[in-house]
């Protein structure tokens, strides 16, 4: 973020100018994207539930302030993130719409007015006549709408963006609380049962116990567990998980025959589901009031976890006189619970290495019960989030945990600091056994051991890297695995993978290894020997570098051999780059290889600076070139691009949902075209496709100017 970004971020709303609020609402709007990507379709949020609400709070006030701002692009028009393509669509047949928080009692009371003046516009409802509201307990856990034909279940879906969803059928079968035919009397002929799927604590430490026994890394929370093992494309998988559901709402329903939404939950037990027991039909705003009291004193005790109360007028024909309001009902509202804190002192002040080299500081705390969970440690982030918070060593401090999993640091007690503290210096050395500098990142918060490859610290979870998914992916091989390994010399460097035949007898000796396994761990590795030119950039674990990333460096420079050559070649030029006042300028100046690296789509000097340092350091150089000699890296097989093809040079972005299409296949035909397909919008970029529910994407290509086309429009251009 930019200062002059960072000053609008601090100031209020009330005080911003229409142009700040404009800057502010793009700048939230993206980044509330970017973290709905990251939770609905990845499972694997980076932000705590409490900051992302904070959010799309100050979204919603600027809009409030600047309703000219709001367009169907923003967030707050939106219930989530366009469902990924691992899984076969599903329209929904109603809309699974989100719900609208209140984080504050006047918040609730502001709900409970609203509701009042709405049904007495509505209705002929009196001023002192009571509104009964069915509450339940908010669980934390995965949004599913299963469909039922002659009480038959025939097809189930993710919630998605609200729209569409995937099909997770096969899955969901697998889950013995959901009901594959119903019973009982007044089953519709065909409608949407709707509710969550969720892992229970206890299930989930089990599970955790097993992860890290096979030499895994644990799960994090129940939430994304229990989504993660729902979206697997192995049924199997699934049905390994123990996953349950809770039914709460419905979507289409022919014939209806309820009245209230309590009715309709006893019709649910009565038909074969299991409802969530902490529900209660309340009639006044001091019975609400109280229910949330009493499941907030009872949540740390419960099998699951929830995050908030949800309150629903009862009455269902009150439901549809009040309608909705965007991408929420105006019936309903979900109570969220404050984030729980606790006090502590904090003993010392750690410096964890990762895989890039990172140094993070961790707070090493007296442990302390936050929530139900014991809490020894907690994340400072960085040097700078330190020197915000002020934070010293002996100091008493407040823990928070962060959406009720992270534990962090909110600050000091200042009445209650040591006389004799000093302010924390972070380390200019890498605490590692080569006390390497630290060098911190141009325009970045993050600073690095200088030590590469050859930094113990970094060596094993480089390994961890190396070995994973969508690098290596060497079965048999997990996180516990290679921890043992390093400390007992089997690994120091990647290339010692494929040298451990020569130590299969020493790996036969310890303890859980027997013939049958050492014999399938070489085979998985040697199976590995021959690796496609992207996976193996992408394995080295190089700063900056993802899976995406990867792909673009190998198309470019086309074979192992090549693109070392030509880093070696850019890092050489980039040590003798001249103080840039202006980077793409000064990059132009230098010489051809670092030119070309900056030049890559979605490179960019900060990256190509970040890949330079990284091979400015000779014995990560020599470690490559060892593992080099070890394999066979594939080359690219270039496309061959006729002359006169309709798109050649151009780069292409697909961005919103493909009705006619899958998007592997629009990309697909780009690239038959002679196209360059891209995920990012740039400058650089020529086409911008916008299928519908488009986000953040197609606005970024209206603000520069870019052509854009509908799909009927790209259809017609790419026959």
């Amino acid at each position: 973020m930019s200062k002059a970004a960072k000053v609008v971020a601090a100031l209020k709303v009330e005080d911003l100018t229409e142009r700040q609020a404009r800057a502010e609402h793009k700048r939230l709007a993206d980044e509330i994207g970017h973290h709905d990507k990251l939770y609905h379709e990845q499972d694997a949020p980076e932000m705590s539930d409490a900051d992302y609400d904070k959010l799309r709070q100050r979204l919603k006030a600027i809009e409030a302030k600047f309703p000219q701002l709001v367009d169907m692009f923003s967030p707050t028009q939106k219930v989530a993130p366009t469902p990924s393509t691992a899984f076969a669509k599903v329209r929904h047949g109603r809309p699974m719409l989100s719900l609208d928080n209140a984080f504050t009692d006047e918040e609730l009371q502001g709900f409970l007015d609203r509701v009042r003046r709405g049904l007495e516009r509505e209705t002929d409802l009196k001023p002192d006549a009571e509104i009964a509201l069915s509450c339940e307990a908010k669980i934390d856990g995965l949004s599913i709408s299963l469909r039922y034909e002659d009480g038959v279940f025939v097809q189930g879906a993710t919630r998605g963006d609200g729209s569409t969803g995937e099909d997770v059928t096969a899955n969901l079968k697998t889950i013995k609380d959901i009901p594959q035919t119903l019973k009982g009397k007044g089953v519709p002929k065909a409608f949407d049962v709707r509710g969550e799927v969720y892992m229970e604590r206890k299930a989930f430490m089990e599970l955790n116990v097993r992860q890290v026994a096979a030499g895994e890394k644990p799960y994090v929370n129940p939430r994304n567990t229990a989504a993660g093992s729902l979206r697997q494309l192995d049924p199997e998988i699934t049905a390994s998980r123990p996953l349950r559901f809770f039914a709460y709402a419905w979507g289409e329903a022919e014939p209806r025959a309820w009245k209230t939404h309590s009715e309709y939950l006893k019709l649910l037990k009565e038909w074969g589901f299991k409802t969530n027991p902490l529900t209660r039909l309340c009639h006044t705003a001091d019975e609400v009031r109280a229910f949330y009291q009493k499941i907030g004193e009872e949540r740390p005790s419960l099998p699951y976890d929830i995050d908030g109360v949800v309150y629903k007028v009862d009455r269902i024909d009150w439901q549809e006189r009040l309608g909705f309001v965007s991408r929420a009902p105006r019936w309903a509202i979900a109570h969220k619970f404050p984030a729980e804190q606790a006090r502590t002192r904090l003993n010392d002040i750690v410096i964890q290495v990762g895989r890039t080299g990172a140094l993070t500081p961790v707070a090493d705390l007296e442990p302390v019960n936050v929530g139900g969970v014991m809490v020894a440690r907690a994340t400072l982030h960085n040097a700078d989030e330190i020197e915000r918070l002020d934070v010293r060593v002996g100091d008493m401090v407040i823990i928070q945990r962060a959406g009720d999993v992270i534990p962090q640091v909110l600050g000091y007690v200042p009445e209650e600091r040591p006389k004799k503290t000093h302010k924390y210096e972070f380390p200019t050395h890498c605490p590692c056994p080569l006390k390497t500098k630290v060098a911190s990142e141009e325009g970045g918060v993050v600073r690095r051991c200088s030590g590469g490859l050859e930094c113990p610290f970094q060596q094993v979870e480089r390994m961890r890297h190396f070995v994973s998914r969508y690098a290596f992916d060497i079965d048999g091989l997990g996180g516990t695995h290679i921890e043992n390994f390093w400390r007992d010399g089997l690994l120091k460097t990647p290339a010692d993978l494929f040298r451990l035949q020569e130590k299969a007898g020493d790996i036969q000796k310890r303890e859980g290894w027997g013939d049958l396994s050492v014999r399938n761990l070489l085979a998985a590795i040697e199976a590995r020997r021959t690796i496609p030119l992207d996976r193996y950039i992408y394995a080295i674990g190089i700063p900056l570098i993802g899976e995406a990333t990867a792909k673009l460096l190998a198309q470019e420079y086309g074979d192992a051999d090549t693109w070392l050559a030509e880093m070696l070649a850019a890092t050489g030029e980039r040590k003798k780059k001249p103080d840039p006042v202006k980077k793409e300028k000064a990059a132009a100046e230098v010489g051809e290889s670092y030119g070309r690296l900056c030049n890559i789509e979605q490179i960019g000097v900060t990256t190509a600076d970040a890949m330079c340092a990284f091979f400015g350091e000779g014995h990560t150089v020599d470690i490559i070139k060892d593992l080099r000699k070890q394999l066979t890296v594939e080359p690219v097989t270039r496309r061959v691009i006729a002359a006169d093809a309709l798109l050649k040079d151009k780069i292409v972005v697909f961005t919103g949902e493909l009705s006619t299409m899958t998007r592997d296949a629009a990309k697909a035909r780009a690239e038959e075209l002679g196209a360059k397909v891209t995920d990012s919008v740039s400058k650089k970029t020529s086409i911008v496709v916008v299928g519908e529910n488009a986000g953040s994407k197609a606005r970024k290509a209206a603000e520069l100017g870019i052509e854009t086309l509908t799909e009927e429009e790209w259809v017609k251009l790419s026959k």
